[in-house]
């Protein structure tokens, strides 16, 4: 009895504990886990004491009574006493529990703080048991705990803390939510001794998508239906409870399900379309979707942006076009009067070994089955662009194009220079999918200019082509298109462009010997000048040279920006009334001055585009490595700016908020040379590699109608590629190969001085074109783009995926064979045409007819009927209806 008093009233608190811990030892698991799910419901009820104090005071008194009882019992043996209990081993452990000094049994050690329990901890324990009246969860717990875990209880690790089995529920709540998305879903069968899922909770599966996104933003734990694991989730994690495997084991399997569900997901899922097999081009269906839904979507923005009239004012006159004599025109003619050897190898027909050699100013004759034209300008192509014109107008497509004087001319970045200039502007007739044009391509007229060479050039997107039999009166010519072109003096020229046929008409010349030249080639007075700067400091020589133009896509197409040497961007409003931004000169034409001019790049930029959807915004990039996005309304800043490799030329496509960007590979690391896409920021996606590359891509045009860009390099090569839909993670996209193709190949072949092809003869280690050209010839070779079929296994494909691997690059001579622009049509009578031009000074054209049939044949019959009723029956004609919306004369 000393010894018991002396140990005091903690010890028989233990004593007591111990007593009826063995009492309970085959619930002590479910006590336990009971006990640290009842801290769990004290954090997470605010009313956790509200329950318990609404119940009558017998329980209180119940649990006094039975505290009072357990504390008279005596001990029944000592542990001297060698008929004792035997030491009683806990279910579930291994080893035998230790006994205290009076032959108790300790209870084991619950997940709590130390310590006496105080009465309100001890009042929730036993209601939690169900001993008296068990206190009703909230909602949220019960659904994350189930009825089947309240009864059971958590095993407890050999810490004492109890296992949640968190990854398990997650890993589990992750497939359940596949299934869902994927709507292949079974519920798998119930198990016994569970109880029935909820109604409320399968109401909850059924609802549609959009309803749970609403009942997301609800504050109610209970309606928050995407993050809480359901019953059937529990349910499998309790039968996976018994088991001892590691977490890792047990997740793999349960990974590979959720795996499987995903390849469902892209394939019957409801976040993408069914693209199973192939289109009737070759194509799988996968890659030919997207570009069914740019074409109608350019087709509807197109009516929304566009304009049928803009610039009234500005129609060429003919007094201020005056005609060169041959004399005059040869200052600005260029050096070259004979292309270089070429030939033309087509796939699937045999080669029969001409060699071609182009006067200048002139054009093979188009090829009856291919339908691709050559013709060879004079010099090095370095601007280049397609004449726009309406929907369905079924009119004559032209291009304006400038080329070096020499094929060995350079010029300087750094500073501004002028010189004589020739803009060409070369009709190819009507180019039709099928048909082609039945004429050769020829020069239509030249633009002779003395600002120097000629970097950038850009047409008014709509609004100023009018029918080429537009009635008007002397000295009017009808308007073919306005023409902004960027010139190596630091200056924008904007010229009024008539048709050819008004200008033959019209032409008039001051000629003093009485000799036309044979083409004709023209003096123009200008519509208006754009020059950085303002009235009291107009310097042309404060930002450089003018590397760079876009106009603005959007009705009325009255503003124009332009990147310049020092990193400056200028935009001009053209309509502009103000005197501090417009300044008449005295020969009539106008002088612009920028009304926004900010500092984009620490260096030259390169290359300006504005967004199509959206005249708030452009891209540009520079010579700093740098590319970046800006919002017009807010220019302290740019919206993104991603610092990459040397970027050369961008294309910013219609239906995406990303560019794509045609870089140089002096900075880009080993096999990331190429094509990329990459996104404005706004959707976050990574980096797209569209085509690699081996050498510099010079130029990239992207085609709104096709989905498509296309970009030439300096190897010869000009590659197009079929975009996948960007407006979802371009990661996902498999197999990208398979969406480039090459068009042409140039390669540059050593021949005999007699012309003749030598297999001995090795290329010139010159960089000089009069050595260059009298030892080799250009072989193209062509690919057949009438069809796709069986693609990857023909000839064209690997040599393209060879020449990507093992491309050679030879920069100690003249890369005669290097491709310098590239252009995609804008007109849909022609939005599968492709044009092409280099250092040869050869430009070709091609049209993808396999991608283009199909885009074709669903909108030109709408569109040239929709051009008729406007224009009158017969494209280029107006209607009396039209004459009130063209200019008055």
């Amino acid at each position: 009895m000393a010894s018991s008093a002396a140990r005091g009233p903690r010890c028989r608190e233990r004593s007591r504990r111990g007593r009826s811990g063995r009492g309970s030892v085959t619930t002590g698991r479910s006590r336990s886990r009971s006990r640290a799910r009842e801290g769990e419901l004290r954090e997470l009820s605010p009313l956790r004491d509200l329950d318990a104090l609404d119940h009558s005071e017998e329980g209180v008194e119940a649990t006094k009574s039975q505290k009072k009882t357990v504390r008279n019992q005596k001990p029944k043996s000592s542990p001297s006493d060698p008929n004792g209990p035997a030491p009683v081993e806990t279910e579930g452990c291994g080893e035998p529990s230790r006994t205290s000094e009076n032959g108790s049994v300790p209870p084991p050690k619950a997940p709590g703080k130390r310590g006496r329990k105080s009465k309100t901890e001890m009042l929730l324990l036993k209601l939690s048991q169900d001993l008296e009246c068990p206190t009703p969860e909230p909602i949220c717990v019960q659904k994350m705990l189930g009825s089947s875990e309240v009864a059971e209880g958590l095993e407890t690790t050999p810490g004492g803390r109890p296992k949640r089995r968190a990854a398990k529920v997650a890993l589990l709540y992750l497939q359940e939510l596949a299934e869902e998305l994927t709507s292949v879903y079974q519920p798998p069968a119930p198990t016994e001794g569970a109880q029935e899922p909820d109604p409320e909770c399968i109401q909850k599966k059924r609802r549609s998508r959009r309803r749970k996104e609403e009942e997301t933003d609800s504050d109610d734990p209970a309606r928050d239906a995407d993050f809480v694991p359901s019953k059937e989730v529990l349910l499998q994690a309790e039968e996976e409870e018994g088991s001892d495997a590691p977490l890792s084991e047990v997740s793999e399997p349960e990974l590979e399900v959720v795996r499987g569900h995903g390849g469902r997901m892209s394939s019957s899922g409801r976040s993408k379309p069914q693209c199973r097999g192939l289109a009737p081009n070759g194509f799988h269906n996968s890659i030919m979707a997207p570009v069914e839904k740019c074409s109608s979507l350019t087709c509807s923005l197109r009516d929304q942006k566009y304009s049928q009239w803009e610039f009234p004012d500005w129609i060429p006159l003919a007094h201020k076009w005056t005609c060169l004599s041959e004399s005059e025109a040869a200052l600005y003619l260029p050096a070259e009067e004979k292309s270089p050897l070429f030939s033309i190898q087509r796939e699937g027909i045999e080669d029969d070994g001409v060699l071609y050699r182009v006067n200048r100013f002139n054009s093979l004759q188009p090829h009856e089955e291919r339908l691709d034209v050559s013709f060879f300008v004079g010099g090095p192509v370095w601007a280049m662009e397609w004449c726009p014109s309406p929907e369905g107008s079924a009119a004559s497509q032209y291009v304006a194009l400038y080329c070096h004087g020499s094929m060995e001319e350079t010029h300087s970045v750094a500073g501004l220079h002028g010189g004589p200039a020739l803009l060409q502007l070369w009709g190819l007739g009507t180019l039709q999918q099928e048909q082609g044009s039945a004429d050769k391509a020829g020069l239509a007229y030249a633009v002779a200019a003395d600002h120097g060479c000629v970097w950038d050039m850009k047409f008014c997107p709509s609004g100023a082509w009018e029918p080429p039999t537009t009635a008007r009166k002397h000295p009017q010519m009808s308007r073919l298109g306005l023409l902004a072109v960027a010139f190596s003096d630091g200056k924008v020229v904007l010229y009024s462009l008539p048709h050819p046929g008004a200008l033959q008409r019209s032409k008039r010349t001051q000629v003093k010997d009485g000799s036309f030249h044979k083409h004709v080639i023209c003096k123009v007075q200008c519509i208006a000048t754009l020059q950085v700067g303002s009235i009291q400091a107009g310097n042309a020589s404060e930002c450089g040279q003018c590397f760079s133009l876009s106009w603005m896509p959007s009705k009325p197409h009255h503003h124009l920006a332009a990147g310049f040497y020092d990193g400056t961007v200028a935009v001009w409003n053209l309509l502009t009334k103000s005197l501090l931004q417009c300044v008449r000169q005295p020969d009539g034409s106008l002088k612009l001055y920028p009304f926004r001019c900010f500092l984009a790049h620490d260096h030259a930029v390169r290359s300006i585009e504005w967004c199509k959807a959206d005249s708030n915004f452009l891209v540009t990039a520079g010579s700093d490595r740098k590319i970046k996005f800006w919002d017009l309304r807010r220019l302290y800043e740019p919206i993104n700016s991603i610092k990459r490799f040397l970027s050369t030329e961008v294309a910013w496509l219609l239906p995406y908020n990303g560019v794509t960007v045609a870089q140089d590979n002096c900075y880009a690391s080993y096999g990331l040379c190429g094509i990329h896409y990459i996104d404005a920021g706004y959707l976050g996606f990574k980096a797209y590699f569209v085509a690699p590359r081996k050498g510099t891509v010079w130029s990239i045009s992207g085609s709104d109608w096709l989905n498509t860009v296309a970009a030439g390099d300096i190897t010869g090569e000009l590659v197009a590629a079929v975009l996948p839909d960007l407006a979802v993670n371009p990661l996902n996209v498999k197999r990208s190969s398979d969406r480039r193709f090459p068009v042409y190949k140039a390669d540059l072949l050593p021949c005999s001085p007699a012309g003749s092809e030598g297999g001995e003869q090795v290329l010139p280690k010159t960089r000089l074109y009069s050595e260059m050209v009298t030892k080799s010839y250009i072989r193209f070779r062509d690919t057949d783009l009438r069809s796709f079929k069986n693609f990857p296994s023909r000839e064209p494909m690997r040599r393209m995926h060879t020449q990507e691997v093992k491309a050679e690059l030879s920069l100690d001579r003249l890369q005669l064979e290097s491709l310098h622009k590239v252009r995609f049509s804008p007109n849909l009578d022609s939005h599968g045409w492709l044009v092409s031009g280099g250092q040869a000074g050869i430009v070709r054209a091609h049209c993808l007819v396999g991608l283009a049939s199909g885009v074709g044949r669903q909108l030109l019959p709408e569109r040239r009927a929709r051009f008729s009723n406007l224009y009158g029956d017969k494209p280029g004609s107006p209607s009396p209806a039209e004459q009130s919306l063209l200019p008055a004369e």
